[in-house]
């Protein structure tokens, strides 16, 4: 059925999906969801952010901060000392968003084996050159 006879343009499903998918694409990006995991067990400086994430740019991971903290995923604290003693930790929707992370992570474990062998059947039925013979 053609969106004209449904009465659903791509405005309409646009509007209601623009939302989301601006949270979805942050809260899942490569960089931020590490950063969940690395600070879910409490407070962590950014030194300590920057040595458990491999790959990551001190610029990326400020950026990422920064957004995380605009969205009130992360709260950064100041400690006034000498140097200054910066430590971010996760807000109370963050943490809610860091089980639902790890659900997912769960479920991935748990099925990794059993899609592992959709793939092989799949490109075996679909893709026979690329099968090792």
């Amino acid at each position: 059925m053609s969106q004209r006879n449904t009465g659903v343009t791509s405005q309409v499903v646009n509007a209601h999906a623009c939302p989301v998918r601006e949270v979805l694409d942050r809260v899942a990006g490569k960089w931020s969801v590490q950063i969940l995991v690395a600070a879910a067990h409490g407070p962590i400086r950014f030194t300590e952010l920057e040595r458990s994430i491999e790959g990551i740019s001190r610029r990326m991971l400020t950026l990422t901060l920064r957004n995380l903290e605009r969205d009130g995923l992360v709260i950064r604290t100041v400690h006034p000392t000498v140097p200054p003693k910066v430590e971010y930790e996760l807000t109370q929707q963050a943490r809610e968003l860091h089980e639902t992370l790890q659900r997912l992570t769960d479920w991935a474990e748990r099925n990794r084996v059993y899609i592992a062998e959709s793939r092989a059947t799949y490109d075996a039925e679909h893709r026979p050159e690329l099968v090792d013979t």
